[in-house]
Order: structure tokens, then sequence, then C-alpha cells
């Protein structure tokens, strides 16, 4: 972990905050409350933030500030921050999902690596509540953390062309969930209908940085049943 946080230039018109170099909870509190203050005030000449696990990517309008009076700025707002600690905000989510399968084909191998059955992987899996960390990869996919070490589990050493939208995978100690069908290398444990992405939605995203993800097992009629629901619904 750093013992300052570091500014550095991205290109012309971006900075980014770096605030460590690990999956932490309290460095990942540190980059919203620079984000949420950011927002908040409005600082001149900033455009867009994109909050990750440990950094804040700062987009900016170098015509309306320039970088070192801009780093100079966040310097300054993050002196502020410092002692206080940021809230997670506790909008929680419930995921129902269908674990093993055709829905969750890796689920086995999971279970075979840390010599448990697929009923463990699953309890251990839908007991937590997880944080939403950060947004990416694809739009609407959360990283969610962290799983228990007993399911920790590395990506897979030949990622799918495909994965299906709404899919459940573990990779390491991270868990996430597929917005839209896409390539992937995660350990896919279950499916839900849910929705992550939708453009018809404002904000699209149907979770955010700070929100609290519970999955919920369910079984194939019941998930069967929420998918038709969900495809009538759009």
């Amino acid at each position: 972990m750093y013992q300052t946080t570091r500014y550095m230039p991205v290109g012309d018109k971006a900075l980014l905050v770096e605030f460590g170099n690990i999956i932490s909870l309290d460095i990942n509190r540190k980059v919203h409350a620079l984000n949420l203050a950011i927002l908040q005030l409005g600082l001149k000449g900033v455009v867009e933030c994109v909050p990750t696990y440990r950094s804040l990517l700062v987009y900016y309008d170098p015509v309306e500030v320039g970088y070192e009076q801009l780093v100079l700025r966040l310097r300054e707002l993050e002196n502020r921050l410092k002692g206080f600690r940021v809230p997670i905000q506790k909008r929680m989510i419930e995921v129902p999902t269908i674990y093993g399968g055709e829905y969750g084909s890796d689920l086995g191998h999971i279970a075979k690596h840390h010599n448990l059955d697929p009923e463990e992987v699953i309890q251990l899996h839908s007991d937590r509540e997880y944080i939403v960390y950060m947004i990416g990869f694809v739009a609407g996919f959360p990283y969610l953390g962290e799983v228990a070490d007993e399911i920790a589990t590395p990506r897979r050493k030949t990622p799918r062309l495909q994965v299906p939208a709404g899919s459940v995978g573990i990779a390491e100690k991270q868990t996430g969930i597929y917005p839209i069908e896409s390539p992937g290398g995660w350990q896919i444990i279950g499916q839900t209908h849910l929705r992550f992405f939708n453009t018809q939605r404002n904000p699209p995203t149907l979770v955010q940085p700070g929100d609290i993800v519970k999955f919920k097992p369910i079984e194939v009629e019941e998930f069967e049943n929420m998918k038709v629901k969900e495809d009538e619904s759009m």
C-alpha cells in the first residue's frame, strides 16, 4: 500500500489518482469519498470521474483547468477529507441465482479444486453480502468482494468466447455478474435473470459502487418463470 496518494497524468485530458495497489475496502472508501466530493463541489474543468478499486480517473477540459492546477485542487480536497470515514451506501440488491448445471458449468470445478461439495460452494457464495467495489470490463459489470477464502479460485486458463448475460462468476477473491453476453474468463457458477445493464433505465446500470449484493439460491422452475417475466417487461 502506498504511504502517500499518487497523482499521474493520463494523456492530455485526464489524470489518475492512486490511493494504493491492493484490493482494500479502506482504499475503496477513499476513492469514493474523493469522487463524491468532486461531484458535490463541481470542480471547474472536471468533465467526468471513473472510480475503480484503488484509483480515480479524472477527465478534465485543459482549456478550463491545467494539469498542475487541477492536481493542486485535488490534493487540497483530499487533505480536507482525511480523517473522515465515508459510509458505504446500504442499498441492498437481492440477486436470485440458479447455481450449477447448464447455468453454472464451473461449479463442479471449483468444488473439486477446494475439495468441497457443490452445495458447500453454493452456501459459501450465497451466505455473504458483497460490496460493489466498481463497475467495469463491460457496461454494468459489477466487481463484488470478497468471496470466502474457501472458494477463491483463479480465472480459467482459456477464456470463453461467449458467456451468457446474467452469468455469475468467481475470479480469485472477486465475484461478479456478466450484464450482457460477452467473452470472459471467470469461473461460472450460476446465472440470474436480472438485467444489470439496460439502456431504457436511468441510470442504465442496476447497481452502483457502494451498493450491497446478496445472492439468493433458486430452483430451475423459479428461474425460468422470472426470466420469462423479465423478457415480457422489456
